[in-house]
């Protein structure tokens, strides 16, 4: 019996507020902003608009700030960072709706500002050991146990993002060079890797054992009807959190223990043994080095070096 798969309905927009909508839709594609961008800011907008119906808004010009206000209380609980998304696209989509004359108050003006602090938190890695206990909890006699741990494998030795997972075809892949090859999208930057034996051997294996029959131009595709491309990282992170489970991994509270933690934990292990950040840097992708910076957080005993001395500072301060 096949399963098929349940999907999101999709977007409508009501009629009342659509012209802006499009309008908006294409302005940021007029910019340049990458599909990632894109997607995310018109996600946002679309559960702004949704919520103001629901509160019975009939259009954009009866949009106060109040509406708003009530709007972001649906975030509370919600990270400052995470809240700062928010708001930097609305600040978008009220700007243009006040130059495009939708609007006639400059309601992006009026939002609150979050102070977001970069760099504030210590990025999670994994443990060697609990690395290997996640790998051991996939099912690779399972075909979507073997799209999973090939995907935590492209994610754990080659520290590659999900979208750039997501995005990989048969083209991508040079088998002769044994190398990887791909556009990455949050940054528009190629990039090429090597094709670690085992991670070569575990892509090989779902495509000729595990992929279901499609015609799809991916690699990692959906289990369920349709077979098309994967969903969002967040899908991906609930399995991920399932082998968790199921592997007995004591992730920390409040630690981020996703897709993306992996990618830190290269960082770190690459950090341990002494490799160049320029080199780090190239590797997960990195347009600035300084970037590439922040997972210097992890290097513990490197920091530890860095360490002062209060009582020498002190002595130094009395004798000036």
């Amino acid at each position: 019996m096949q399963v098929t798969r349940r999907t999101k309905p999709a977007f409508k927009c009501p009629p009342t507020f659509m012209a802006e909508y499009n309008a908006f839709c294409e302005e940021l594609i007029y910019l340049g902003f990458s599909k990632t961008t894109i997607d995310s800011s018109t996600q946002k907008t679309q559960k702004l608009i949704s919520h103001l119906v629901t509160n019975g808004v009939q259009k954009s010009a009866d949009i106060t700030i109040n509406h708003i206000d009530d709007f972001m209380r649906l975030f509370e609980r919600k990270s400052p960072n995470h809240v700062g998304v928010f708001l930097y696209t609305l600040r978008k989509y009220f700007t243009f709706l006040f130059e495009q004359g939708y609007i006639s108050h400059d309601l992006a003006s009026k939002l609150p500002k979050v102070r977001e602090v970069k760099n504030a938190t210590i990025p999670y890695t994994w443990k060697k050991a609990d690395l290997q206990k996640l790998l051991d909890s996939v099912d690779r006699a399972d075909p979507k146990g073997k799209r999973d741990y090939a995907i935590l494998l492209l994610a754990i030795r080659l520290g590659l993002r999900y979208s750039d997972i997501r995005n990989l075809k048969p083209t991508s892949i040079n088998w002769n060079r044994n190398t990887l090859n791909l556009l990455m999208v949050k940054t528009g930057q190629p990039i090429e890797l090597p094709l670690l034996k085992d991670v070569g051997w575990a892509i090989i294996d779902y495509l000729q054992n595990g992929r279901p029959v499609t015609d799809s131009d991916y690699i990692f595709i959906r289990h369920k009807a349709p077979f098309n491309a994967l969903g969002s990282r967040g899908a991906f992170d609930k399995g991920l959190r399932r082998y968790i489970l199921k592997s007995g991994i004591n992730i920390p509270a409040k630690q981020r223990g996703g897709l993306h933690s992996l990618r830190s934990t290269l960082a770190g292990n690459m950090l341990d043994i002494k490799v160049p950040l320029p080199i780090i840097s190239e590797t997960l992708g990195h347009q600035s080095i300084h970037t590439t910076g922040h997972y210097l957080m992890i290097d513990i005993e490197g920091l530890r070096k860095c360490a002062v001395d209060p009582e020498g500072v002190i002595s130094i301060e009395s004798s000036i």
